[in-house]
């Protein structure tokens, strides 16, 4: 108690739960807790709240590149596509064969060539394998561990022959088999996997067990890809984005918390942050947190970014399985270096065929709604999509977002909005196109859907970081001049939303100011309308530094990150000693020399 920090004024997050608070005496707000509520030991709140959390026997399958993706390596394979490291991933699973055989490890034989790849785990390669067992130490093994304490069910008839094989392999002999003849060329990395540990084996059988109880009927008519019963595009569950106010996902910013306030605010569709396809099958938490969905986000998505088509088709196989979501959105227009120069995001722009092998692989795998986001080309000046749209909805996408920007603009310039209506009017009629790009005002969200009936809707994005009451403007069809009081009630709302969802212990809080503080470096460029003198503001404009109508608006329009933190310490506390911010997204609004 005496190394705990001081409590922060105000009422805990959870306080009006039925359940206790999850953090007990660790709790900034542990003042204001019940004198006789126990403490708990999870956050039920956040149980009964918030879905698509990563499931532990999941993660630990795919941290042991044992997850099976059937579905969608038999789409790839159908579709004649395969990643760039087919060739070192057939002849790792011939040394495996070999090992299995005759125990006897082939290393020596063959110098794997590591290629870089996002679809591919090489840490199995044969240059790393470790030493076999071989047939008979593997039969002393199975006889020192009974199969009653293993929880292994055996087959008699293999029992009777010595071989000692459990069902589990040989179900996963079985669908290598049909599946994946001598010549597939997309070998999956959990291809015949080689269990040498009995609770890694009971893991992944009870987990295989558990999802054919639920996903599979009795007479397994998904056994066997049967094209008869492919769904064709036509027939998947559609979304209508027509007239429906969509918040963008947005990276780091676009939290759930934020889309929580968006939601109270008017947003009718939510997105989460983009995620990478390669995180989610390494099961990181971090990534797999991205794709968060609050009860609240009524018709929710997730987006996520991948540069070949069996990555792609193997995620969203993923996704459909573990997460619930209404729409999954693939990521083609993301200008970051880190993403182009693996290959993903706006580098997909140059190479139409890949996109094609994507599109057609991930609409293919599941029946989620697939969407796709992209810009107008990777070079300026140098538009394609007009060229590219009326195939996109053949390949099986079923909206198409545009944002009005080339990769080489990234966010200099205005939208070029003439090109996203050339767009949208080629389309046909079963692809939805969205226009994306400096939607501001009520205003310019009506010209948008005036000059160019075609599109669907607009999708809001900075816009919304700057002033996320643009969603409420927008449907009452009026300018806002929101006063610094219900500004600063709306930062509150954040902080109790944040609090609930990543804490309110010590770490939460702190976790909580710095997502306030990415906030506040985007929303001080907000410039009140009783100040304006040309209504409405645009996004692009940088005004001079200038006083508000009282000392909080005066604060809020601050472009000096130490304000933004005595911002955050009116809502949760003192930073800690030698604080130091700088914004993630790198703009000018901040003071240098402030943050060193």
């Amino acid at each position: 108690m005496a190394q705990k920090p001081a409590d922060l004024e105000g009422d805990c997050p959870f306080i009006k739960a039925d359940a206790p608070c999850p953090y007990g005496l660790a709790c900034r707000f542990a003042g204001t807790h019940k004198d006789n509520a126990p403490a708990a030991t999870s956050n039920l709140l956040k149980k009964s709240s918030e879905v698509n959390g990563l499931n532990k026997d999941v993660q630990k399958l795919l941290w042991k590149n044992k997850m099976r993706f059937t579905k969608a390596d038999v789409v790839v394979k159908s579709l004649g596509l395969a990643g760039p490291n087919w060739k070192v991933k057939k002849l790792v699973d011939k040394e495996e064969d070999e090992v299995g055989l005759d125990g006897s490890h082939a290393a020596d034989k063959t110098d794997c060539k590591k290629v870089v790849d996002d679809s591919v785990d090489c840490s199995e390669c044969p240059s790393t394998f470790p030493a076999a067992v071989n047939a008979e130490e593997a039969c002393e093994t199975d006889e020192l561990r009974p199969l009653k304490k293993a929880k292994l069910v055996v087959d008699e008839k293999s029992s009777d022959e010595g071989e000692g094989a459990t069902v589990l392999e040989k179900d996963n002999e079985k669908n290598s088999a049909e599946t994946e003849p001598a010549d597939n060329v997309l070998a999956e990395p959990d291809r015949s996997p080689k269990i040498s540990n009995l609770k890694d084996a009971t893991v992944l059988e009870k987990y295989n067990e558990k999802k054919s109880a639920e996903t599979e009927p009795a007479d397994d008519v998904h056994a066997e890809p049967d094209k008869s019963l492919k769904i064709h595009p036509r027939e998947k569950m559609l979304i209508d984005f027509r007239e429906k106010l969509y918040l963008a996902p947005l990276t780091t910013v676009g939290n759930l918390p934020f889309r929580r306030v968006c939601k109270t605010l008017g947003a009718d569709v939510t997105c989460g942050e983009m995620a990478m396809c390669t995180n989610l099958l390494q099961g990181q938490a971090s990534e797999w947190a991205l794709l968060r969905r609050h009860s609240s986000e009524d018709l929710f998505g997730v987006q996520i970014c991948g540069a070949y088509p069996d990555t792609i088709a193997r995620t969203v196989e993923l996704i459909e399985k573990e997460c619930t979501v209404d729409f999954i959105d693939i990521n083609m227009g993301c200008p970051i270096d880190i993403v182009v120069d693996k290959g993903a995001g706006s580098f997909l722009l140059t190479k139409p065929l890949r996109m094609k092998g994507i599109i057609q692989a991930a609409s293919g795998t599941v029946d989620k709604p697939i969407t796709v986001k992209v810009r107008t080309g990777y070079f300026g000046g140098k538009n394609r999509i007009d060229s590219l749209i009326a195939d996109i909805g053949s390949w099986g996408a079923t909206a198409l977002t545009i944002h009005g920007r080339s990769r080489q603009q990234r966010y200099s310039k205005l939208a070029d909005w003439d090109y996203i209506y050339q767009c949208a009017q080629k389309a046909p009629c079963t692809l939805q196109v969205l226009g994306n790009g400096d939607i501001f005002s009520y205003l310019d969200w009506n010209n948008r859907k005036t000059d160019c009936p075609e599109l669907s809707t607009c999708m809001i994005a900075r816009g919304a970081l700057i002033k996320p009451w643009l969603f409420t403007e927008i449907k009452e069809q009026r300018h806002w001049d929101i006063s610094s009081q219900e500004r600063l009630n709306i930062l509150k709302e954040y902080v109790r939303f944040g609090l609930e969802h990543w804490g309110s212990d010590k770490k939460g809080v702190e976790t909580t100011r710095h997502f306030l503080l990415e906030w506040l470096s985007y929303a001080c460029r907000y410039i009140p309308v009783g100040l304006l003198d040309v209504i409405p503001q645009r996004l692009n404009w940088r005004p001079p530094s200038y006083y508000g109508r009282d000392d909080l608006e005066t604060l809020m329009a601050s472009d000096s990150a130490a304000d933004w933190i005595r911002i955050s310490e009116m809502l949760l506390g003192k930073v800690p000693d030698g604080f130091t911010f700088a914004p993630k997204h790198k703009s000018n609004a901040y003071d240098r020399a402030e943050n060193g």
